[in-house]
């Protein structure tokens, strides 16, 4: 009785874990279409008066801030994800939507060209990532949507990048210039200093040795992934 007891509770909790992945990722891929359509409407059909910032802003807040749950996930092996890498992941993209997006004045970020870049880089890319764990989960992957999932970010991972970049350097033109933004400037009573200023610049040259890493890996990845699908094509035409 106590082994079929065991075995239930450990089967229902990975009911209940399947149940919670399945519905995460289609709302973020629900949501991040929305986003998509938002922005594609905002340039092509809508006469309204309103800027993409408040076109997209709480979509764009919402789905991106989820993200932050994606490192619990791999943290706790809920999902086979590196943590480290999903930390460095989510906490760029969360840097550009809460450092700089919600930190600066719109006129500087939200309205310059790195932030439609990331809409539509990040947008894209986020559909196909979620719709691809999604279909994992309940174990139907269309071969479609491996290769989109292991292709688009050859073109889409620089594209957001340089979008992301170009928010930072928007966001410190006006540090740049406000020097009391979101600072805290010796002397004072905790003998301690914080430069937005310098923090915007520091995670700027983040990127530098880190794009290279992360992007190479998605190519390690797509090896494994397309390269074995290949094989097994191989296998199965001969």
């Amino acid at each position: 009785m106590a082994g079929t007891t065991k075995g239930t509770k450990k089967k229902d909790t990975g009911i209940l874990a399947k149940f919670y992945l399945c519905t995460y990722n289609l709302i973020e891929a629900i949501g991040w279409s929305y986003v998509l359509y938002s922005v594609t409407n905002y340039y092509t059909l809508s006469s309204s008066k309103a800027s993409l910032w408040d076109t997209v802003k709480y979509s764009l807040i919402i789905f991106q801030n989820a993200a932050v749950l994606e490192i619990i996930h791999a943290a706790t092996g809920l999902v086979p994800s590196n943590p480290v890498i999903t930390m460095i992941q989510v906490f760029s993209r969360v840097m550009v939507v809460c450092g700089t997006l919600l930190a600066v004045p719109v006129n500087y970020t939200a309205s310059c060209f790195g932030f439609t870049l990331i809409l539509y880089a990040w947008s894209i890319t986020e559909i196909i990532r979620y719709l691809y764990y999604f279909t994992n989960i309940i174990g139907f992957v269309p071969h479609i949507l491996v290769w989109l999932r292991y292709t688009t970010f050859i073109a889409l991972y620089p594209i957001g990048v340089t979008g992301e970049l170009l928010c930072f350097y928007s966001a410190q033109k006006y540090a740049s210039t406000h020097p009391d933004a979101w600072s805290y400037n010796m002397p004072n009573a905790w003998n301690f200093t914080f430069s937005y200023h310098y923090i915007l610049i520091a995670v700027m040259l983040l990127y530098i040795p880190l794009f290279p890493q992360m992007y190479l890996h998605m190519f390690v990845q797509r090896r494994k992934i397309l390269g074995s699908s290949s094989t097994v094509l191989s296998k199965k035409t001969l």
